[in-house]
Formats: structure tokens, C-alpha cells, sequence
């Protein structure tokens, strides 16, 4: 076999193993699935903006079909970072929020999640008089509900949610399901692997 068709084969695997861990088309979130993460959930979290964990989980879950979604994040900063008790931390918010950004990229990678769109926010147009204004537009790629929720008891249970509530005094998460995109990651990691195999194609011939 040709060091050529090597490397495409290798290629072309790498690229089925991408496809495989992006995913985006599953089977719905069962009953038994939702409760236990009902259970998980309200065990672990500290701070829902005052809304039953429980409830929020049902909801979250009832529009289910599987497949992929971005989740809409708006985001408004406290004046100070307010940390529980015993942590050490200091109490500017944009700090505690780059912690949470930070601890929870590998969460994120390992759920087949990435973040596609961050904005900060440039002044105001339309909105209720009066209202504050937020601080920044975030948007997430996540491959299923499922895959959120695995997510939302990660970030519980190894302590980097503390980082998020203790930066943020309000915030707006709504889960969006795209009509239409020009976001094509399929598409551009193919298009990468192809001009790779290509270069490698010219180098040995």
C-alpha cells in the first residue's frame, strides 16, 4: 500500500472520528433519563435564579427531538463577584467569569459542545425603558439536550459552576433550534482535511 493511500485512509478516518464525536442526530431524552437527571441536578446545583431545579429540568427536556441545538446565553455582571464562604477569590466579576470560561472548555469539548459566537455587548436599540443593559451575547453548540444536561452535572460536580454564579447577577438562557445558518463545521473540517491530504498527496508524488 502506497504512503498515499495511507495518509488519505488516515485522513479519512480522522475525519470519521470527528464526524462520530460532533454528532448532533440522537434519540430523545427518555423519562427515566430526565428524572435521574432531575435527581443529579437538584442535588448539585446552588443557584437557578430561584426556579425548581426539577422544574427547569422537565421543561428544558420537554421539547427534546435528539439532535443538535445552540443554547442563547445573555449576560449581566454583578458589580463584585459574590463567592460563597471560604474561597479565596477576588471580587471582580469579569475575573470570575474568565475562570468559569476557562474550567469549562474541556466539559464542553468532552460533550461535544463549542462555543460559536461571543459578543460583547455595544450599546442599546430596542428594549424596555429602563432596563439594564446586558454585558455580553454568548451561543454554544451542543450535540443534544442530553449532552447539556451531562454537561450542567459536570460543571456541578466538579465545583466551576461557583465561578459563573458568583460573576453573573441575571442572565437569559434559551435553547434555539437553527432554521437556517451559515455556520457549516462539517464542512469546514472537511474542507481542512481535504487541503491536508492534498498537500500531502503533492509532497509524495
Amino acid at each position: 500500500m502506497s504512503k498515499t493511500l495511507i495518509f488519505v485512509l488516515a485522513l479519512l478516518a480522522f475525519y470519521a472520528l470527528f464526524l462520530w464525536w460532533y454528532g448532533g442526530r440522537g434519540k430523545p431524552l427518555t423519562q427515566a433519563e430526565i428524572a435521574e437527571f432531575e435527581r443529579l441536578l437538584g442535588q448539585l446545583s446552588r443557584d437557578t435564579q430561584g426556579q425548581s431545579t426539577s422544574e427547569l429540568v422537565r421543561q428544558f427536556a420537554a421539547n427534546d427531538d435528539g439532535c443538535e441545538f445552540v443554547m442563547h446565553n445573555l449576560v449581566r455582571y454583578r458589580a463584585k463577584a459574590l463567592y460563597p464562604p471560604g474561597h479565596a477569590y477576588g471580587d471582580s466579576a469579569r475575573d470570575a467569569d474568565k475562570r468559569y470560561g476557562r474550567a469549562v472548555l474541556l466539559p464542553l469539548l468532552r460533550c461535544g459542545a463549542m462555543p460559536i459566537f461571543l459578543a460583547r455587548c455595544a450599546g442599546r436599540f430596542v428594549g424596555p425603558e429602563g432596563a439594564a443593559p446586558w454585558n455580553y451575547v454568548a451561543m454554544v453548540r451542543y450535540r443534544s439536550r442530553r449532552d447539556f444536561l451531562r454537561f450542567a452535572v459536570a460543571i456541578e460536580s466538579q465545583d466551576i459552576a461557583i465561578h459563573k454564579w458568583a460573576a453573573i447577577e441575571e442572565t437569559h438562557i434559551t435553547p434555539l433550534k437553527p432554521l437556517a445558518s451559515l455556520i457549516f463545521v462539517r464542512a469546514a473540517v472537511g474542507g481542512v482535511f481535504a487541503l491536508i491530504g492534498l498537500a500531502l498527496v503533492r509532497l509524495c508524488a
